[in-house]
Formats: structure tokens, C-alpha cells, sequence
């Protein structure tokens, strides 16, 4: 029997039970692992609405947004940081969030300025970020929930400017799928 591939199971989580990055065992419904497990979900759904898309800047943004997401996944489910500080591409930082800012702004400057609040849906691609937007949010919530000091202030702002920028990628799912907003 070969012994050498390594095996997706482990069998150590069969008890309800999870390892975080310190060594420390939880409860699988312990409010740490609720919020990583939202920001999985996140990257999953926006992997969704991705394979929606044309190739083009929309794409590689979803392929860049995934990756920083199972870095952010990875921050929470390291409470003393002890991975983090080891492992760069773990860290998400300020320049992180600068570029979700820039690529909202870069997105903004192609769709009709807002008048009224719109109804989410839309094309395929336009439908499932705005229900990422949604997913994130309540990822940010859970992150929140978990108290003062718990998460790097980064994390925080960049959850939140993250939700701004899967509207916009909606509104521009839409736009070039040619499928006018419903405004509420």
C-alpha cells in the first residue's frame, strides 16, 4: 500500500472539532471559525460568478480577490499571528485595500453615476456578485461579532471596501452584458 500521497482526510475535526494555525482545538460553530468559514464561502461564490465572465479585468479580478481571501481566511483562523509575521503572501495589508479602492474607482469611472438604489440581479455574472456583495457583508458582520482587537484593523477595511467593489464589478457585469439596472 503506498502511503506516500497524503490524504484529503485527517479524521482529527470528526468530533465537531478544528485546529486553528496556533494549535489551539475549537468548536467547528466557534465564532472564529463562523468567520473564516464565511470568507471560504466568499471565495467560493466569487470563483462562481467568475467562471461567468468573459476573460478580461473583471476575471482577473476574481482570480486576484480569491487569493486574497484564502489569505484572509488563513489571518483569522491565526489568532497570535504567529503564521502571518512568517508568511508574506498570508498578510494582507493598507496597499491591498489601495488597490480595491483604485480598482472601484477605475470601474466607477465607466457606469452611470447612482440616482436611486438598485435592485440586485441582473446577468448571470452581475446576479452572483451581487450576491457576493451580500456574503461578504455578512462575513464582515461575523468578523465584527468577534470583538474589539480580535481581527487586524485591516482586515475590517478591507472586508468593507470589498463589498463596494463586488457592487461595482455587478453594475459592470450588467453593464457589458448589456442589462439595464432596476432601480428601486
Amino acid at each position: 500500500m503506498d502511503n506516500s500521497k497524503p490524504k484529503i482526510y485527517t479524521r482529527t475535526g470528526d468530533a465537531g472539532e478544528t485546529g486553528l494555525f496556533d494549535g489551539t482545538r475549537v468548536s467547528k460553530a466557534n465564532p472564529r471559525v463562523e468567520a473564516y468559514g464565511d470568507v471560504d464561502e466568499l471565495a467560493s461564490l466569487i470563483g462562481v460568478a467568475g467562471s461567468h465572465l468573459e476573460t478580461g479585468e473583471l476575471a482577473d479580478m476574481v482570480r486576484r480577490l480569491q487569493r486574497d481571501l484564502f489569505a484572509l481566511g488563513s489571518q483569522l483562523a491565526d489568532p497570535r499571528h504567529h503564521i502571518a509575521a512568517r508568511v508574506e503572501k498570508i498578510k494582507l495589508g493598507p496597499a491591498d485595500v489601495a488597490r480595491l479602492e483604485a480598482w472601484i474607482d477605475d470601474l466607477e469611472s465607466g457606469l452611470p453615476p447612482l440616482r436611486q438604489f438598485i435592485l440586485g440581479g441582473g446577468s448571470q455574472a452581475g446576479s452572483l456578485l451581487h450576491l457576493s456583495r451580500a456574503v461578504c457583508r455578512r462575513a464582515e458582520r461575523r468578523m465584527v461579532a468577534l470583538g474589539p482587537g480580535a481581527v487586524d484593523d485591516v482586515l475590517l477595511v478591507y472586508v468593507n471596501r470589498l463589498s463596494d467593489l463586488l457592487f461595482v464589478m455587478a453594475r459592470t457585469a450588467n453593464r457589458s452584458a448589456g442589462v439595464p439596472e432596476i432601480e428601486w
